[in-house]
């Protein structure tokens, strides 16, 4: 279980969160929607150690990781798909993925059979350099990386945009198929509602630095979600 507690942080002066509060749980996808600008970058920033909190709490397996390095999250299972990507476009494919070996011991330092069961493009591509990959492959070697890292907490940050619709539901698949195993928690930061209703267990929606809806799915006026993520 990740629990977020009362998170508040800040760029400079400026804040970009105020007192946020959110939980994912293992085998479950919990979703973060929200416009532009609204935080949700900056909450995932303070979840993965890439940026210092103001104050709050950021617990992980009932363990306070606040002021750990992104490195020490790693290695506790956090693993980060960052907006754009990140992939290293000088790299093959192969190399790409290796670099999820930083955060494993020696015994344990391979590309498990299951990231080319769910990405058998990459397996086709791996003298590829990362730069020559389409927008869409980029994706999927920037998930299939974070998974080489056999994380307990996948943390994605719009893994659909710039994405073909092709792509978007094979991500899609990925995400179902990691959530039925039941030993990750997956959260998901999108704009798009209708891409987490089909995924999520749970909703929260952002807004202007704060969480202003959450619950289950099922439970949440989809009206009002939608309003909230209207421009």
């Amino acid at each position: 279980m990740l629990e977020v507690r009362d998170v508040t942080l800040h760029y400079g002066a400026a804040i970009a969160l105020r007192n946020v509060s959110l939980a994912a749980a293992q085998g479950q996808v919990t979703c973060l929607l929200g416009r532009n600008g609204v935080g949700k970058t900056s909450l995932l920033r303070a979840i993965t150690g890439a940026h210092p909190v103001s104050s709050g709490a950021i617990m992980w397996d009932q363990a306070d990781i606040t002021r750990l390095a992104p490195y020490e999250r790693a290695q506790r299972g956090i693993a980060w798909v960052p907006q754009g990507r990140d992939i290293f476009p000088l790299l093959t494919v192969r190399e790409n993925l290796e670099t999820g070996f930083s955060v494993l011991p020696r015994g344990r330092r391979r590309v498990p059979d299951e990231v080319f069961e769910l990405f058998p493009i990459l397996k086709t591509m791996l003298r590829r350099r990362g730069g020559d990959l389409s927008g869409g492959q980029q994706q999927q070697l920037a998930i299939a990386r974070a998974l080489v890292m056999r994380p307990r907490l996948l943390v994605l940050d719009e893994p659909t945009e710039g994405i073909q619709p092709s792509i978007i539901k094979d991500i899609g698949r990925v995400i179902s198929l990691l959530r039925a195993r039941g030993d990750m928690a997956i959260l998901l930061v999108e704009q798009y509602f209708d891409f987490a209703r089909e995924l999520a267990q749970r909703i929260a929606v952002m807004d202007r630095g704060d969480i202003v809806l959450a619950g289950a799915r099922e439970e949440l006026d989809e009206h009002e979600v939608r309003r909230r993520l209207s421009v």
